[in-house]
């Protein structure tokens, strides 16, 4: 396994992790019922139905 021949500095190792950062998420909006969601993921509705790409995957009870 591969060493390193000296030690490296608390300043660099947080200089070179200082690139790494969290990408912002991308909002899409629905074609059908106009509403904001997180792109390739499911999302409910107004009506209480779970959607994913304008097509209903779980449909509301009734009951309420």
């Amino acid at each position: 396994m591969a060493n390193p021949r000296t030690r490296s500095s608390k300043r660099r190792q947080r200089a070179r992790r200082t690139h790494y950062k969290a990408a912002i998420p991308t909002i899409a909006k629905c074609a059908v019922t106009g509403e904001a969601h997180l792109l390739h993921r499911a999302y409910y509705d107004d009506e209480g139905n779970m959607r994913y790409r304008g097509r209903i995957l779980v449909k509301a009870d009734d009951d309420e």
